[in-house]
């Protein structure tokens, strides 16, 4: 029997690193988890042996690997430009480079959630919208953003990093920063607030929203504070940039059912000014990763093939419509 082509999506994040074997119609046929280590060359090390892994599926030829890795990327070298301090030795790494160096086929890398939002429109919960905010919540607080069926990356590549907007607390965020979004909806930012109100310490994202489903208000003003901080955040970004759908992804989506009537009532009380109804739905993908292997696909369902750019270094790159 021939063996089918496939491509590998990476998806790197600050808590876990998950990977899956992709034929190009979107079918998963293998899919691995491992936690995120410290540093970053044992980061790209773990990433080697997860694609060497799924490559020995003797049914298929992988033909390209996507990844979607955690910080602001340079779209075209894959440079690691900005992350924040929980990710320990990252920025610097020409991702591009380093994991070519390691793996067989081509690679191609974007920044995480700019993969999740292509793997939702591609596959997932967003198959029928253009216009899209993508919104990502777990050990950070991340955003992508796409018109008329494209990425947007941003003159710096930080087109849509809605975590680090500005003005909801006064607590001091992993980047630097003072106030953002990411203060108080992250799951480790959850964990901290509810430890400033009980004086329980230690506690998680998701412990806090255990404890909000058996009864305790603490942690579930916590969660619904986070609630009203994302509702407000989205509603600025679909009012600048005139977009009426939002997927949102990454672990909050476990504690979706107490985040949702909170978000739908601050929605409900703020319309966006286009007067259009702004749909906000949950990740439906199984694995973000698979919007990483959709970056190794080219629009016709192809593997992605390789961009010479003005430097005269080749790139595996593709941003084209979802």
């Amino acid at each position: 029997m021939m063996a089918r082509e496939a491509v590998v999506g990476v998806d790197i994040g600050g808590t876990m690193i998950h990977c899956v074997l992709m034929t190009p119609d979107g079918e998963v046929l293998t899919a691995r988890s491992v936690a995120t280590r410290t540093g970053g060359r044992a980061v790209l090390s773990q990433v080697q042996a997860l694609v060497g892994e799924l490559q020995r599926d003797a049914s298929v030829v992988v033909t390209g690997v996507g990844v979607g890795a955690t910080g602001i990327i340079e779209p075209v070298t894959g440079r690691v430009l900005v992350s924040t301090s929980a990710f320990h030795d990252w920025v610097g790494h020409r991702l591009a480079d380093e994991l070519s160096a390691l793996l067989t086929p081509p690679v191609t890398v974007s920044n995480d959630v700019r993969a999740f939002l292509l793997g939702e429109m591609r596959w997932g919960a967003m198959q029928d919208a253009q216009d899209v905010l993508g919104v990502t919540i777990g050990t950070g607080v991340g955003g992508a953003i796409a018109l008329g069926g494209r990425l947007i990356t941003g003159r710096s590549s930080g087109a849509g990093e809605i975590g680090h907007t500005p003005g909801y607390s006064g607590h001091v965020c992993p980047c630097g920063g003072v106030g953002h979004l990411e203060t108080v909806a992250s799951g480790p930012s959850i964990g901290l607030r509810y430890g400033e109100r009980t004086g329980i310490r230690g506690e998680t994202g998701v412990g806090v929203t255990r404890r909000a489903r058996a009864g305790d208000t603490d942690a579930l003003n916590v969660i619904q504070n986070a609630g009203r901080a994302l509702a407000d955040a989205m509603l600025s970004a679909v009012t600048l940039l005139d977009v009426n759908h939002v997927v949102v992804g990454g672990g909050v989506v476990g504690a979706w059912d107490l985040l949702a009537p909170v978000v739908s009532e601050r929605i409900a009380a703020n319309p966006p000014i286009s007067g259009d109804v702004l749909v906000v739905r949950p990740s439906i993908v199984a694995f973000p990763a698979m919007g990483a292997a959709t970056l190794a696909l080219r629009p016709d369902g192809g593997s992605a093939r390789v961009v010479t750019r003005g430097s005269g270094e080749s790139r595996r790159h593709w941003t084209g419509a979802a």
